[in-house]
């Protein structure tokens, strides 16, 4: 249950803070309202029935309905997300920009009214099948309590970025936004987790410590046995009903063991030790690091490779043919994209990936046994007691968990032969070494990716994208092709910008801004065939003649110099100083070279504005 919610509640953020406020909502205040009552209202009547569906059919089917309904308040939030505008109306929490983590943490809490009208119809079921009685309220707390932990390191994270960005103090705001500042800050804040998460998760889960007495010395003592230390606390899942085990905490002073009610009661003293023994060694072979690792791992992957994935489907033609099919702007089917993509991939990464190495966690932990007590003889008689117990679960498959049938043969199979127990260390560490070569190939992948052609490509087709639809909805007006012009000299499509210039001067032909700007492409073209400095020179005069400011003068300069008059252009050249004389030293090295230089072939100086 906890790793199905951990992955639901990822999906949930990052939903959220994929997509952003718009400035124009799609529906007004209360259009959205409505249409978010209208989300809330049907999912209430889904779980209402699907609960009641399954009440004849036991508490497996109560998590099965459970982990549907979540999936599907993913759903409705989704839709939430998209057509009310949840971020848009949110955004004011955010205090004029200053704790932008305020409005992610109300996103978080939209979700969360999804979730407790799946609580509320799920309290009837709760009841029969785990016969414990609840107000509606104390169950919603109750429930809300266990998935806190889930959450909450994501929102103190977000909360800490806020604070720092609020600090005075101008070099270390710099290198926390700098790359090795932020991955230090990341793994500081990690580490924290590890050491003071513990305690709270405990509390929130409503744990006490195991009495004192002869169970509670004889755990102590193997503990002991086994040089670990940690603080046993019952853990009253499901009412304690479920017969389960966890460890939680690097530090030992602050680490505990739980242990649910059900296990204590169940289990003789010999599967108590081995139960211990497997706890012992999640700790022994370092998974809590692990497990962060893994999880950071996507972070870092994601942030190296959003980059480039946002430019070459920008780059892409298809996109704009889509694009224009679509009738969305280029920023929402960007965000489609990225989203679809980032989100299959974040699904496809723990429930495969992150399943892999739980799953092989877990059965090293089985195969500690061996090391701690001798013999996988009373963890196998506790699997197959909880398998039993548990409603014949045995050979129940689970993505984070190797079926207690399959861990069971795997503790034979080394029974037999103790070279498997090897084999498997070998096996994880192996992998382990694989995957950080790949967190590494992603960190530097990005380098060895055609970026700058795609970036140019993309700058390309966007601005042509851009203006066609503008020139498309106001044809009369020479500014886009002027913009059109100016983009196109600067990427130094030479031939397009001139054809552009050319065409918007048809339609402003006194437009002293194109005037200029098309001469100084005629006169510095690097494309020789090009070059046309007598059309460069009347054209620079009629632009001069309305806007005598110092980067015409220049052109105009330029133009004579071009024309073998050398004597006008140092005469102007000197006019564009005194009207821009910050500009000095540049006008007076045209100057020097006007009168010792003759025009050359290439230019480079853009003397567009």
């Amino acid at each position: 249950m906890i790793y199905n919610n951990l992955l639901f509640f990822l999906v949930a953020i990052f939903l959220f803070t994929m997509t952003s406020g718009t400035e124009a909502p799609l529906f007004p205040f209360f259009g959205s309202l409505g249409i978010f009552s209208t989300l809330l209202f049907i999912f209430d009547r889904i779980a209402k029935r699907l609960y009641g569906q399954m009440v004849k059919n036991g508490s497996d089917a109560y998590f099965d309905v459970e982990k549907r309904l979540s999936l599907l308040a993913l759903l409705f939030y989704a839709a939430a997300l998209f057509f009310c505008d949840i971020h848009h109306y949110l955004t004011p929490l955010s205090l004029d920009g200053r704790f932008p983590s305020f409005t992610n943490i109300g996103g978080l809490v939209v979700f969360f009214l999804f979730l407790l009208l799946m609580w509320r119809r799920a309290k009837p079921a709760y009841e029969i099948f785990f016969e414990r009685s609840y107000t509606t309220a104390s169950f919603l707390i109750s429930n809300t309590k266990t998935n806190l932990p889930i959450v909450f390191p994501w929102v103190f994270l977000s909360l800490a970025n806020d604070l720092l960005a609020l600090l005075p103090f101008p070099a270390v705001k710099t290198f926390l936004h700098s790359e090795l500042g932020e991955y230090a800050f990341f793994i500081l804040f990690l580490l924290l987790i590890l050491i003071f998460f513990p305690p709270m998760v405990r509390r929130l889960w409503g744990c006490t410590p195991l009495p004192e007495g002869a169970l509670r010395d004889h755990l102590h003592r193997f503990f002991k046995s086994q040089r670990f230390s940690a603080r046993i606390f019952i853990w009253p899942l499901f009412e304690g009903r479920v017969i389960t085990a966890a460890v939680m905490g690097i530090v030992p002073g602050l680490r505990y063991v739980m242990v649910t009610p059900a296990l204590l009661r169940h289990l003789s003293l010999e599967e108590l030790d081995a139960v211990m023994a497997h706890e012992i060694g999640h700790i022994k072979k370092n998974h809590m690091l692990l497990y962060l690792f893994i999880i950071s791992g996507f972070s870092i992957m994601a942030g190296f490779v959003l980059e480039p994935l946002t430019l070459f489907l920008l780059s892409r033609s298809s996109f704009y043919t889509l694009l224009e099919v679509s009738g969305l702007t280029a920023e929402n089917l960007l965000t489609v994209f990225i989203v679809i993509t980032i989100l299959t991939s974040m699904i496809l990464y723990f429930r495969f990936l992150f399943g892999y190495f739980i799953r092989n966690f877990e059965r090293q932990a089985d195969l500690h046994v061996f090391k701690a007590i001798g013999s996988s003889t009373a963890i196998i008689s506790a699997f197959e007691k909880i398998a039993v117990l548990s409603g014949n679960t045995r050979d129940l498959p689970s993505w984070h968990h190797f079926g207690i049938g399959q861990r069971v043969d795997y503790l034979e199979k080394c029974e037999a032969d103790k070279s498997w127990i090897t084999r498997h260390n070998r096996k994880v560490w192996l992998s382990l070494l694989a995957y950080t070569v790949l967190i590494a190939v992603a960190a530097s992948g990005k380098n060895f990716l055609p970026t700058e052609s795609w970036k140019q490509g993309y700058e390309e087709k966007y601005t042509e994208f851009f203006l066609d639809q503008k020139l498309m909805r106001e044809p009369e007006k020479a500014l886009w092709l002027g913009i059109a012009g100016d983009l196109m000299q600067h990427k130094k499509m030479e031939k397009k910008a001139i054809a552009a210039y050319e065409e918007a001067l048809i339609l402003e032909p006194s437009n002293p801004k194109l005037l200029n700007n098309l001469a100084w492409l005629l006169l510095t073209s690097e494309d020789l065939r090009l070059r046309n400095p007598e059309k460069a020179l009347d054209l620079a005069r009629l632009a001069a003649i309305q806007v005598p400011a110092a980067y015409v003068l220049d052109t105009l300069a330029t133009a004579y110099w071009a024309n073998g008059y050398i004597q006008k252009a140092i005469e102007t050249e000197k006019q564009a100083l005194f009207v821009d004389p910050e500009e000095g030293a540049y006008y007076r090295a045209q100057i020097h070279k006007f009168g010792t230089e003759k025009y050359m072939p290439i230019e480079s100086k853009e003397n567009v504005k």
